[in-house]
């Protein structure tokens, strides 16, 4: 039986393509592991340096971790439940948890896999185009009907989930045929991509690196540096934003629909659509980071944006009702090297690192405070991909004394294309407790 490991409240360290036959898809397959367990790797430290450069990290900030001794105020648990085995992994698959139920969705170049994270088990396989290349990212609309996913070959695939047979379907890659061909004939839509090379101002000249939407919007961004919003209603592109001077990596979008942007020029940007009008609009610019920007993630009320990159830190920005919208707070420090990917979920911060490893974080209750709750390894490469839910409340657990005690299931994909599934538990420690651990 897998035993669970328990870490201590805080860490000290410092950093229109029309759908193949389904029954082409193969059945990923789930394997158990122990949570305790560290497999052994023949991998070196050096094997993931051609994926991701890491930078110094940011010695001008103030780091949000709080000082050793200190009263605990949670602990957590993890354990590794499974490790899914995708079919035809050759790359990272790209991560994501359905708004509408615990379903884990993972997207390769060969298909599109869906899994029950309650009961650790593939229900669906469809097959993606075989043109599409490597999957970069996954996205819902908000009822969790529709799912976007970000491909390189610069398409973003369109699938829909039956409401009867929860079965999957490709139904459309944006942009559509049908909204190419009207606008083909028209030399006003054409843009300049390259020396003597055009195209249509609707397509992605790179690969499509995220994809965010809102319940209106889809946002789509690319390493040609622009930023796309598509109509989640008729699929149609109704803007293209020169967004940054390089490579965007990673797009966010908050609930009041303001959009952020993360790139290669080393930048964020924060965008909003003024009411009325039909275009977005340049709000903000975030300059903290020493290296490229690689991931964006927003709190579950939108009010902190945390943003990884190579410099190994994890910056938290929170609003502020000023010219910069957003002030950096600080930052989170502990991984070893370039940061790829963050999740938020519930109370806590999850983020994956070309270190190899997943570190969860939780900010306490009162103050900008964080703590480290767990740091999870046995990753072969890279962490490239996170996906992160609180799962519905159960019938008991929580010993007598204890205090409120949360369920969550992160999900790390790597570069070599295995996909972790852990369970995290947290549990508050209630102040007299507290009292007696320090005394």
């Amino acid at each position: 039986m897998a035993e669970s490991t328990t870490i201590a409240f805080s860490c000290s360290s410092g950093a229109g393509d029309p759908p193949p036959a389904r029954a082409s898809a193969s059945i990923p397959s789930f394997s158990s592991a122990s949570g305790s367990e560290i497999p052994s790797s023949a991998a070196s430290a050096s094997d993931d340096a051609s994926d991701v450069l890491t930078h110094p990290s940011l010695p001008s900030l103030h780091s949000l971790l709080p000082p050793l001794p200190s009263s605990p105020t949670i602990s957590a648990s993890f354990l590794q439940l499974s490790s899914i085995t995708p079919a035809g992994a050759g790359g990272a698959a790209a991560l994501a948890v359905s708004p509408s139920s615990p379903f884990l969705y993972s997207a390769s170049h060969s298909s599109l896999s869906i899994y029950d994270l309650s009961e650790l088990r593939c229900i669906d396989a469809v097959p993606s185009p075989s043109c599409a290349g490597a999957a970069k990212s996954v996205s819902f609309s908000p009822d969790g009907a529709t799912i976007f996913t970000a491909h390189q070959d610069g398409f973003i695939r369109v699938w829909r989930r039956s409401s009867i047979s929860n079965l999957h379907r490709l139904v459309a890659s944006l942009p559509t045929a049908s909204d190419r061909l009207c606008r083909t004939l028209l030399p006003k839509n054409y843009v300049t991509v390259r020396r003597h090379s055009k195209r249509l101002w609707i397509e992605h000249a790179d690969a499509v690196s995220d994809v965010a939407a809102s319940a209106r919007c889809l946002y789509s961004v690319s390493w040609d540096k622009t930023l796309k919003v598509w109509s989640a209603s008729s699929l149609r592109c109704l803007e293209s934003v020169a967004a940054h001077d390089d490579a965007v990596n990673a797009v966010a979008v908050a609930a009041d629909g303001t959009v952020f942007t993360g790139s290669a020029d080393r930048t964020i940007r924060v965008w909003i659509r003024p009411e009325g009008e039909k275009r977005h609009e340049l709000r903000a610019t975030l300059e903290q980071h020493r290296s490229p920007v690689n991931a964006l993630a927003l709190s579950p009320d939108g009010s902190v944006l945390y943003s990884g990159a190579g410099d190994r830190s994890i910056l938290v920005w929170e609003r502020k009702e000023t010219a910069a919208y957003m002030a950096v707070t600080g930052a989170l420090g502990g991984h070893d090297r370039a940061i790829l990917s963050l999740a938020c979920a519930g109370e806590i911060v999850v983020s994956g690192s070309a270190d190899r490893t997943v570190r969860v974080w939780t900010r306490a209750a009162e103050g900008r405070r964080y703590s480290c709750l767990a740091v999870m390894v046995g990753h072969a490469r890279g962490v490239r991909s996170l996906a992160a839910v609180r799962m519905p409340a159960g019938g008991g657990g929580a010993s007598a004394g204890a205090g409120d005690e949360e369920d969550y299931r992160v999900c790390s994909g790597s570069l070599d294309g295995e996909v972790r599934v852990w369970q995290v538990r947290t549990t508050s420690i209630p102040e007299k407790l507290k009292s007696t651990s320090t005394n």
